[in-house]
């Protein structure tokens, strides 16, 4: 399966391609959406949703997967934050993709095995299990990476579920 996890942000939106079979994972793409901070928000999302569709229609992706909004201290943060990762379920609708959404702990926790883990470890076990010889430059991209691994692993257990039902 083919899984594209998404870090929403209004200034970088990180995107992360992996393939998977729920146990084992390999890196298709990795990269980040740029938006500038000069630009009206409105325009910022409508950059997001064109590179979002751009990355969507050169990789193909069976099903998609996005961090659910977190509690923020800033409020204006948050909001911003909310708009982008609207912008993001839209298009991802548009698509016709499967979404999973997922909170931090449950993206740490299955990438680390530690739902408190910090962002350096989250780092260092990504890269672990996609066996890379390269660092991730954008800590956007590792952090969408980290979400297609959290859908990837989630999705085999559900099917398990589903099996002995």
């Amino acid at each position: 399966m083919r899984i594209l996890g998404i870090d929403c942000g209004t200034e970088h939106t990180g995107y992360g391609l992996i393939e998977s079979d729920g146990r084992s994972h390999r890196m298709v793409a990795a990269g980040s959406i740029h938006t500038s901070a000069r630009l009206a928000l409105q325009t910022r999302l409508l950059d997001i949703a064109k590179g979002l569709r751009q990355v969507i229609a050169a990789h193909q992706p069976d099903a998609a997967a996005v961090e659910e909004v977190f509690y923020a201290q800033n409020v204006k943060t948050a909001l911003k934050l909310s708009h982008a990762r609207g912008v993001v379920l839209v298009t991802i609708a548009e698509a016709g993709l499967e979404v999973g959404e997922y909170s931090p702990l449950e993206i740490k926790t299955s990438v680390v095995g530690y739902g408190r883990a910090e962002k350096q470890q989250v780092k260092r076990m990504v890269h672990s299990l996609l066996a890379l010889e390269q660092e991730i430059e954008s800590e956007d991209a590792c952090d969408a990476i980290a979400v297609a691994i959290c859908h990837a692993t989630h999705s085999v257990f559900r099917a398990r579920i589903g099996a002995v039902r």
